[in-house]
């Protein structure tokens, strides 16, 4: 037995057994002896409060000794339970972060290895033109899409004042992007972009705490920002031909040094920096004139403002910003809508044995020298996408035979899955099965079996004989035919165990994988609303508040 040195709402010394007693049992002893409920007790062992946990952790798993001092005081019922809701609270957000950090590996990993997505979500990294760019390894696309989509929920969660959040969220990003080779890093801007999202969470919660982990930050932002940017920000000069979509973000960078200078007690470097940041924040503000006539001409008031801060306040350059903009964006539609239809191709080829989509490129290819498109798709698909294998069978007789075998084997077995889907649904809607059965495989849609069903029953009919008329049911007419047909689709799992039965192997390829489709949503949801120049787009009237309050600060210093 070990002692406990108890004061507060009591005092005196309890044994204990370390090994087995936990929190709860000791909170349950310490409030029967203080006469009251083990609600109303908090227990404080040194400077640390001790929590329930799981209620299976041991005094002594938790580092308490014999003779270990633990004070206990009285919890008012109200302030208890709102410690208790606040316990549950940081549990579900732990819980929530674990699994948006997953959501976004998981989706990062079936983007960048080429694995067939089981829905529409494909993820690609383009550049500030719009372009798909590969970065590195697979491993380096891999880190660079789970960073960006972790700093895409990171800004959405700084947009709607969810500081401290956030900022877990980009620690989270910035851990990913760590795992990217450095020299493919020093090519894109999203890393210190992110450090200073992180420092603007340090100072919207006005965390002092953090300063000099924030200067380090800033530095490194800073010259990174020299790397990507080029100097004097030249490289995007020219990428953006001409125009100025920076000038925000090295506002709010230059804001967060004269911060940090501020409060290390660096006075002339804070006022210099924050001057800076001054003139910038004027250069940003958009006559009223010059919006107005650019609104006039039909553009949204964000979009314009936006247009003119690139623009340098320049009417003309916003204007066709705003042109390129748009005609960007309908290019964009018809690109996705493009990528959709290669998507639906992939999926009715099914996957590889390793999951991975067949290789359109290299399908067009053997195509293109004269084989049968669904001959040479089954081919690659059995081969993943090695050409030279996927030829070799295809030239070979005997294994274009099976081949051939294998396709209308999966079509027959497709057929009778939506031909079974098709009757289950007229039998729902109250035919006779056999009746249903038949009027499916004479072919056609449900609509027309159905509509076949109902001309058989009205020639059946006897419209002279009442009592005839009496005993005929009729079948109800479904309100929405369309979602009968819907619900007569393959799901694409099922091709994909056919496939591996088809080739001898194991279906447990074909199972779907657990996925948190919440989680996975929401990023993808974030990405939908970014583009290439989210990221430079900042509403900067806190950041000008900021620069006055400092500059004011520093002025009442000197006096």
């Amino acid at each position: 037995m070990s002692k406990l040195k108890i004061a507060g709402t009591w005092a005196g010394v309890i044994d204990v057994e370390l090994d087995n007693w936990t929190v709860p049992m000791l909170r349950e002893e310490v409030a029967k002896r203080s006469n009251c409920g083990p609600n109303s007790i908090n227990l404080i062992c040194a400077g640390k409060v001790l929590k329930d946990g799981d209620g299976n952790d041991k005094l002594g798993q938790l580092g308490i000794k014999n003779n270990s001092k633990i004070l206990s005081t009285r919890v008012a019922a109200d302030e208890g339970k709102f410690i208790k809701n606040e316990l549950m609270a940081e549990e579900e957000r732990s819980r929530r972060l674990a699994r948006l950090k997953s959501a976004a590996a998981a989706m990062s990993q079936r983007n960048a290895d080429g694995t067939l997505p089981f829905d529409d979500q494909v993820i690609e990294l383009e550049d500030q033109s719009g372009r798909q760019v590969k970065l590195g390894t697979e491993t380096d696309q891999r880190a660079i899409m789970m960073g960006l989509m972790l700093h895409t929920n990171g800004k959405e969660l700084i947009n709607k004042g969810n500081y401290k959040e956030a900022m877990e969220v980009l620690t989270m990003g910035e851990e990913a992007f760590s795992l990217c080779d450095p020299k493919v890093m020093e090519f894109i801007d999203n890393p210190p972009i992110l450090q200073i999202d992180i420092v603007w969470c340090y100072f919207m919660l006005r965390d002092i705490s953090c300063l000099s982990v924030a200067g380090e930050r800033l530095k490194k932002a800073r010259q990174n920002f020299e790397r990507s940017h080029g100097k004097d920000s030249h490289r995007v000069r020219f990428l953006q031909g001409g125009r100025y979509p920076e000038l925000a973000l090295y506002l709010r960078l230059e804001l967060l040094e004269g911060v940090v200078a501020y409060h290390s007690g660096q006075f002339d470097k804070s006022r210099k920096v924050l001057t800076s940041a001054r003139e910038r924040f004027i250069r940003l503000q958009v006559p009223d004139e010059a919006l107005s006539l650019v609104m006039s001409m039909g553009f949204r008031e964000h979009d314009a403002k936006r247009a003119l801060r690139m623009s340098n306040q320049d009417i003309e350059s916003a204007i066709d910003f705003l042109v390129e903009q748009k005609a960007k964006r309908l290019q964009k539609r018809v690109e996705d809508l493009q990528k959709q239809k290669e998507l639906m191709e992939q999926k009715a080829y099914g996957r590889t044995p390793l999951k991975k989509a067949v290789d359109l490129q290299k399908l067009n290819e053997l195509v293109s020298i004269g084989f049968e498109k669904e001959l040479a798709a089954e081919a690659l698909r059995r081969n993943e996408n090695d050409t030279q294998k996927s030829l070799d069978d295809l030239t070979n007789p005997e294994i274009n035979s099976s081949i051939q075998f294998t396709i209308e084997s999966r079509k027959r077995r497709r057929q009778q899955k939506a031909n079974d889907a098709s009757i289950e649904t007229l039998v729902q809607m109250g035919f006779e099965r056999s009746r249903a059965s038949e009027a499916v495989e004479a072919g056609g849609t449900v609509e027309e079996a159905m509509l076949r069903l109902l001309s058989q029953q009205q020639s059946a009919s006897n419209p002279t004989d009442d009592a005839a008329n009496n005993n005929t049911e009729s079948a109800p007419i479904p309100p929405a035919a369309s979602d009968a047909v819907a619900s007569s689709s393959v799901p694409l799992t099922d091709d994909i165990v056919e496939e591996e039965e088809d080739n001898g192997g194991s279906s447990t390829a074909g199972k779907v994988e657990d996925r948190d489709e919440e989680m996975e949503d929401v990023l993808a949801d974030g990405l939908a609303k970014v583009d290439a120049l989210s990221d430079y787009d900042i509403e900067v009237t806190k950041e000008g508040e900021a620069i006055n309050e400092y500059l004011a600060m520093l002025d009442s210093a000197g006096k």
